[in-house]
């Protein structure tokens, strides 16, 4: 065996020997005599080394060339345009492996061909020179040729949700429900000018993604309501601490579409919630404080409020930080509080603290956790569609009339695994120590801990909630005995224990 020959054997590329021999040829010529046969082929197999990848994501923008194998997700339209010498063509083919996604640009006659020959679904083997484009990753390719001889796991573009969206996707058109929403945020470039940058949330039957809005679309994060359903246009996919993210910059958009969008979280069970996590939770909300103001080290104000949530494997308090604390909630509301950090709370037990990078939304169907249709980890039955995260009314919607209008004349709210603590509109049952049945003003007393002070006090017996008329000052997490009258969905409390 030759010299070239035994250096064509370690290359391991899928160009042809003759091809090889070919540009062997061509590198003495371009030489000029300075190499031999043996050191030109020494060369070039340096140069297919360091261009040969094997997956899209080792595609590095500073190469000067790549070759990698790819499957075609979307083939786009064969666009015209001027050039100096005259008339140019495009085509933007998405093209993807298993770890991520790369825009190729075909041009003039390699674009007409990819509109003739190339079909969604096919598997490219791909020789470009890669740069960092407008939306991401992008390869102009000098060659490209089938490789159907190898399987490529990754879904074409048809799927349309967010379980397949992948990293380095652009032109994405995706539709979804808006779980959440931020404030318009503003800071400097080092051009010296001003950008403005907004999040929302969209979440879909397949799962849930973060959107993030530049500039003149950041203004959509707040004029659209949780609860709506919408389709992002033109969008790409980026990555950030680990998480996909869908942007919508310039070219993009975000509309209302008149159409029902089904979402169904999946939620992790409270009682399997760990210390230092970042979870999902979802269940009933058992009680609420007032919002509370405090004094930042900075000299900034900030505020917090505190909810209680349930489901059918226990509970846990939730902390609503910033704008989140402002949040229409009311006992009975169905809610998911998701990326949720779980922390050292009060008396050693867990909290999750539902930060700017947090998602909270009120969701339909409250207060009947635990149906068969409610995924196994969830707790939670239903799910949210469009309309149907809770509006600005003032109270909640929990069974048949559990909790009533007011907001602040909460009863004892239906509970997660189905069955009404009390307060339903045909009576009331207040249970614990000598509950006594019936309407109207019936003297009864009740025994539990402070869940909530302020107006009204909710006591919680771990069976059921109370809430109490009282002028007593009492503390979260002290466990009291009141007796009283019983009038409508409120104990009025004439002794305290």
């Amino acid at each position: 065996m030759g010299a070239i020959e035994e250096i064509y054997a370690d290359l391991g590329t899928d160009v042809s020997e003759e091809e090889f021999r070919e540009a062997v040829e061509q590198k003495v010529e371009q030489m000029e005599g300075l190499a031999d046969e043996e050191t030109a082929a020494m060369i070039l197999a340096h140069e297919l080394a360091d261009s040969e990848v094997d997956t899209v994501a080792d595609i590095d923008p500073a190469m000067d060339e790549v070759k990698f194998l790819a499957k075609v997700r979307s083939i786009g339209e064969l666009r015209t345009f001027e050039r100096d010498d005259g008339e140019g063509t495009v085509v933007n083919v998405e093209a993807a492996d298993e770890t991520g996604t790369v825009r190729l640009a075909f041009w003039d006659e390699r674009a007409e061909a990819v509109t003739e020959e190339v079909e969604t679904g096919d598997v490219l083997r791909v020789k470009g020179r890669p740069k960092e484009g407008y939306n991401g990753l992008e390869v102009s390719v000098d060659e490209a040729e089938p490789g159907d001889e190898v399987e490529i796991d990754v879904p074409v573009d048809d799927d349309g949700t967010i379980e397949s969206l992948t990293l380095g996707q652009s032109d994405v058109n995706l539709r979804g429900l808006v779980l959440g929403t931020d404030t318009v945020r503003t800071f400097d470039r080092d051009d010296g000018s001003e950008g403005r940058v907004a999040n929302l949330t969209l979440g879909d039957e397949t799962g849930r993604i973060r959107v993030t809005l530049w500039d003149g679309k950041a203004d959509r994060a707040e004029a659209l309501d949780p609860g709506t359903a919408v389709e992002v246009v033109d969008g790409y996919v980026r990555e950030r601490e680990g998480d996909l993210e869908l942007h919508v910059g310039d070219r993009g958009a975000v509309e209302e579409i008149d159409e029902t969008v089904e979402y169904d979280p999946d939620a992790t069970a409270i009682a399997e919630a760990e210390l230092g996590e970042t979870i999902d939770i979802a269940g009933v909300v058992r009680s609420t404080d007032p919002k509370r103001t405090f004094d930042r080290d900075d000299g900034s104000e900030g505020q917090v409020r505190n909810v209680r949530l349930q489901d059918d494997t226990g509970d846990m308090r939730v902390a609503l930080w910033g704008p989140k604390a402002d949040m229409d909630v009311a006992p009975g509301d169905e809610l998911l509080a998701a990326d949720v950090e779980i922390q050292d709370g009060w008396q050693d037990d867990l909290e999750a603290s539902a930060g700017w990078q947090s998602t909270v939304v009120v969701l339909d169907d409250a207060a009947t956790g635990g149906s068969d249709d409610a995924g196994p980890d969830s707790g939670v039955e239903g799910s949210a569609s469009r309309g149907s995260t809770r509006d600005d009314r003032g109270g909640a919607s929990a069974g048949d009339d559990a909790v009533s209008d007011g907001g602040d004349s909460a009863s004892l709210e239906s509970f997660a695994d189905g069955t009404p603590a009390t307060g339903a509109e045909d009576g009331a049952d207040a249970g614990g120590d000598g509950a006594a049945n019936g309407t109207g003003a019936d003297r009864v007393e009740f025994t539990g801990t402070v869940v909530q002070t302020g107006e009204p006090v909710v006591l919680d017996d771990g069976t059921e909630t109370m809430s109490i008329e009282t002028d007593a000052r009492l503390r979260l997490g002290e466990e009291v005995t009141v007796r009283g009258e019983l009038d409508g969905d409120r104990l009025d409390a004439d002794e305290v224990l």
